[in-house]
């Protein structure tokens, strides 16, 4: 198998030459790049990539965990680190976990072992302590608030934008609010519930229990929401629901079943995203694709600068008027 060496030998350049084309360094003559370029392609030569790691101390990868490919919320985060990746000419692994903790830990023993960069946690199920034991190994970025701790992290404040899209509903006149959430114990829904059940009850509001619904994540749990709703012996006036292809699925199906949006149900959705823009939901911007973008960029700054410690950075969020309420 050609080496370094035999390949600088044909080209008539230096080995240093040879290693900054293999490297796109740029302070190479086009002449000589081209003369290297065609050796290497003469040669039918291959890097031993295991030897780069070893002399560089990295691998060129990232691994992003993430609980489920298919969820919009989650793919919008993922195209902002794709793009951020890509400019920086970082591969990425994509793990996805289905939310079980010996998956994302089997992630994690990869930086342990050195077989990646860093980490992005998109959403995860795992403790705040076990995330920071690995930060030893290497940076670990997070896309949600986990407080001071020795990784960083990318988020909005959940709490305060929901309350912020309760009180925009409110000032609309609506009085009775239901709910639409996706997984109910995960971090950030944690933190909605709360808001939710706390400006009910500051706030004087109607409530029924059967308003907070769970599980709803595509178009067709919105669907099955609004046949909930028309079964209900008292519906809410408007629901809040955290994802705008819910939003959307509730929406056609309810206008499916005669009622009029918003005249007869208001509907405000999370995320902005495409669909939404689509069907004119009003909905919370959560600046998703700015969140992974923000994420990678600080991975990429950590993995070049061993003393750069832990950043914490907050989004901004704002509500996006459109037709539905």
């Amino acid at each position: 198998m050609a080496n370094i060496k035999e390949i600088a030998r044909m080209a008539g350049v230096s080995v240093t030459t040879v290693s900054r084309v293999l490297n796109n360094h740029p302070y190479v003559s086009k002449d000589k790049r081209a003369a290297v370029l065609q050796t290497i392609e003469q040669l039918d030569y291959t890097r031993n990539m295991n030897a780069v790691h070893l002399i560089t101390g990295r691998t060129g990868a990232v691994a992003v965990i993430l609980p489920y490919i298919h969820a919009f919320y989650f793919s919008i985060i993922m195209n902002g680190i794709a793009r951020e990746a890509l400019l920086s000419q970082y591969r990425l692994i994509l793990c996805q976990s289905n939310y079980l903790e010996e998956e994302e830990i089997k992630v994690l023993e990869m930086l342990r072992h050195k077989e990646i960069d860093g980490v992005v946690i998109v959403s995860t199920a795992l403790k705040p302590d076990i995330i920071e034991e690995y930060t030893a190994y290497g940076p670990v970025v997070t896309c949600q608030d986990n407080g001071a701790r020795r990784y960083s992290s990318v988020y909005i404040e959940h709490y305060a934008a929901f309350k912020e899209g309760l009180e925009y509903l409110t000032g609309k006149g609506y009085r009775s609010i239901g709910y639409c959430e996706g997984r109910s114990n995960g971090s950030s829904a944690v933190i909605r519930q709360a808001a939710y059940r706390e400006f009910i009850a500051e706030h004087k509001l109607a409530f029924e229990e059967e308003w907070m619904i769970y599980d709803c994540t595509t178009e067709e749990d919105g669907a099955a929401v609004a046949q909930s709703l028309l079964k209900m012996p008292q519906r809410p006036e408007a629901m809040i629901i955290t994802g705008d292809h819910v939003a959307a699925g509730l929406i056609i199906e309810a206008r499916r079943a005669g009622l009029s949006i918003p005249h007869d149900l208001a509907v405000m959705g999370f995320d902005n995203q495409p669909i939404g823009r689509l069907l004119q939901i009003t909905t919370m911007d959560n600046h998703l694709y700015e969140m992974g973008a923000a994420a990678f960029r600080i991975i990429h700054e950590q993995i070049h600068s061993e003393h750069l410690g832990p950043v914490y950075r907050k989004l901004d969020y704002r509500i996006i008027e459109r037709s539905t309420v």
